[in-house]
């Protein structure tokens, strides 16, 4: 599941921004490191990979969706079945009880 979500790239560019900052602020202030990694104007190998890697999965997953095939059903061949009433097997009964669709009145009669 991690991999089709692409979570696999979200941890590996964590660790390249990680690496680019630690490795950075040795030479430089902390501001400069988190500006430097943050840009996008210098981006580290790993981060490169990370890139090349996401764009060859949305060239595949657009590749994959062109590819799906579409099934039309003409409107007129829709038919709704109604299952039958059940049997109950009991001599004198031929459907189900109706049930009452009023609400009882409120508030409720009193006892005689």
């Amino acid at each position: 599941m991690c991999l089709t979500l692409g979570l696999h790239w979200a941890a590996l560019q964590t660790v390249a921004w990680t690496t680019m900052v630690l490795e950075r602020s040795q030479t430089g202030s902390f501001g400069e490191a988190l500006q430097t990694t943050f840009d996008g104007l210098h981006p580290c190998q790993l981060c490169k990979v990370v890139r090349a890697g996401k764009s060859e999965e949305q060239k595949s997953e657009r590749q994959i969706k062109l590819s799906k095939l579409e099934v039309a059903v003409p409107e007129e061949s829709f038919c709704l079945f109604t299952p039958p009433e059940p049997d109950l097997g009991l001599p004198g009964v031929t459907s189900l009880p109706v049930f009452r669709a009023e609400a009882p009145p409120i508030p409720p009669p009193r006892r005689a």
